[in-house]
Formats: structure tokens, C-alpha cells, sequence
């Protein structure tokens, strides 16, 4: 039972955390507005700062958790990615640009046979 209950108060508690990060989204958004005039340096590290504590408010629900339990995943999942050496980026890049080359040539060609085709139908 005290499981459940738990359960309850951390989704209550979420709510709260949720309510707060909307609040200080609003809070920077509102200040910038009235700061205005001042540096935009200054109004730059303001957002910056309520930026961070929103996002650090966030990552502390369950919801922020979860999310970051997927970024480690996911970076975990590019180390285990096998990237393409110097040498065949540049043999592809070489390859994709002659094909599209080559099918530019192709339709321009088909477009001006059809064309003519029609022109000499319409005359």
C-alpha cells in the first residue's frame, strides 16, 4: 500500500516540478521582454541561467528521468556505430554527384524531346 502511495505523491509532485518549469519558461520569456533595453549580453546569460535551472527542475520528474536514461542510451548506441573512413565519404560523395548529374541530363533531355514533341503537335 505504501507503494501506491508513493506513487501518488511522486506524480503530485511531478505536477508541481512541471507547474515550475512552465513558470520560469514564462518568468524568462516575460523577462527578456522587460529587460529590453538592457545589453543583450545580459539578457543572453539570464536566459541561459533560467534555462538551466528549468531544465535541471525537469530532469528531476519522472518523465525528465526517463528522458535522460534515453540519452545515455542513445549515446552509448553511436560508440557502437562502425562511421565510413575519409576515403569512402568522398567515393560516395563522387558517386551521389555524378548520379544526379547524370539524371539532371537524362530529364532535361526528356523534357526537351517532350517539349518539342508537343510544339509540333500544337502547331
Amino acid at each position: 500500500m505504501s507503494g501506491k502511495t508513493d506513487v501518488e505523491s511522486v506524480s503530485r509532485l511531478d505536477g508541481l516540478k512541471w507547474a515550475v518549469v512552465v513558470a520560469l519558461i514564462i518568468a524568462g520569456a516575460v523577462g527578456n521582454s522587460y529587460f529590453g533595453s538592457e545589453s543583450i549580453l545580459y539578457r543572453a546569460i539570464g536566459l541561459v541561467a533560467v534555462a538551466t535551472v528549468a531544465v535541471g527542475v525537469a530532469l528531476q520528474t519522472a518523465k525528465g528521468q526517463v528522458f535522460w536514461g534515453l540519452l545515455r542510451d542513445a549515446k552509448a548506441e553511436v560508440r557502437k556505430v562502425v562511421w565510413p573512413t575519409r576515403q569512402e565519404t568522398v567515393q560516395t560523395t563522387v558517386i551521389v554527384v555524378l548520379v544526379v548529374l547524370l539524371m539532371s541530363l537524362v530529364l532535361w533531355g526528356l523534357d526537351s524531346l517532350l517539349g518539342w514533341i508537343v510544339s509540333s503537335l500544337i502547331r
